[in-house]
């Protein structure tokens, strides 16, 4: 069974920038596709981002290109979300994910793709 725990949101005035972590346990994480998802009070969950298993193709919405990158760290089983120039609307909890059945170069945004979740960390900028 897989485990993810998700790390370091918090509250950080727009334009600031927080790192998010997402530890995976109790598998292979090298085989493992990793995305980031969020979700506001009210609203869907909205894809964020993608990597594939070996961290070579990486998928960003278009809300976040050009501010978010994703990375992964296949030794430390770790996968990381930089955000930079943050917005008051990119406030929700975001929410760690795994797709375990990704060929090696496959990014995908559909959430039924992952099945593997975090609990999720809060992120919240105030303006």
């Amino acid at each position: 069974q897989v485990q993810l725990v998700e790390s370091g949101g918090g509250l950080v005035q727009a334009g600031g920038s927080l790192r998010l972590s997402c530890a995976a346990s109790g598998g292979t994480f090298r085989n493992y596709q990793m995305g980031w998802f969020r979700q506001d009070p009210g609203k869907e969950r909205e894809f964020v981002a993608a990597v594939s298993r070996g961290g070579r193709n990486s998928l960003l919405a278009d809300s976040v290109k050009g501010r978010f990158t994703i990375s992964r760290d296949n030794a430390k089983n770790t996968v990381y979300l930089q955000m930079d120039s943050l917005k008051p609307e990119d406030t929700a909890v975001y929410y760690c994910a795994a797709d375990s059945r990704a060929p090696f170069f496959r990014v995908t945004d559909k959430a039924p793709e992952y099945d593997y979740w975090g609990q999720g960390t809060q992120v919240t900028v105030s303006s």
